[in-house]
């Protein structure tokens, strides 16, 4: 069961969601759905620790949650963030260009299909943090929470449930479940604000994303 007070407040919106207005309810909808009655938190999914990569700017490398290494083709350092261009192993993408922005700790990802394969969204923002952890090594911690965009249209949150989950577990403590919330509830609000555009959204805070 989730024990720690700030979480507490998340649990009645579980039973309450289809009353609920503004970022509470959306949060607590998506964990439910419609009509799904009152649940306990801690049965909503298997509980997964957050996933951890870690990104080598010196030797063009990115090291998965399972200890994969990874060839990056390129990286590209701003002082807002930094860019990763990699080749992907995949059955429907071949091609992946992300954004990590430390400062709002979101990782923003375009995904290129293979010719036949067409995803419905524009873009991904994953709730992220980052930490340096050497001159030119960097950790992420991703703590499940993500925002499917479609340009001009809408923007989706999921992985509620699983950072539950993981919080009822142990996995996740308060603080970072509680901040990961907050800072997917400031994404929607921002996208929301900007025509679900990402890049108007982020220029409107001084940052410039460049792709291929």
């Amino acid at each position: 069961m989730v024990k720690d007070k700030a979480m507490s407040v998340l649990l009645p919106l579980l039973v309450a969601a289809p009353a609920v207005t503004g970022f509470a309810g959306y949060f607590a909808r998506e964990i439910r759905g419609p009509h799904t009655p009152a649940i306990d938190p801690a049965t909503v999914s298997p509980a997964a620790r957050p996933r951890v990569e870690y990104f080598d700017l010196a030797e063009l490398t990115s090291t998965d949650a399972k200890g994969y290494i990874h060839p990056v083709d390129r990286y590209e350092v701003q002082p807002w963030g930094i860019y990763l261009a990699r080749i992907l192993d995949r059955p429907h993408g071949r091609y992946e260009e992300s954004w990590m922005l430390p400062g709002h700790a979101i990782r923003a990802t375009i995904s290129h299909d293979r010719p036949g394969h067409h995803r419905s969204h524009d873009y991904v923002l994953d709730i992220v943090e980052f930490v340096q952890v050497g001159p030119k090594r960097w950790m992420a911690t991703d703590y499940f929470l993500d925002v499917a965009v479609r340009r001009g249209r809408s923007s989706t949150l999921s992985g509620s449930s699983q950072l539950l989950a993981a919080h009822a577990a142990g996995h996740v403590d308060t603080e970072h479940a509680d901040r990961a919330f907050e800072r997917a509830a400031r994404v929607l609000d921002g996208l929301a604000a900007n025509d679900h555009d990402v890049e108007q959204w982020l220029r409107s805070r001084d940052i410039t994303l460049t792709w291929m």
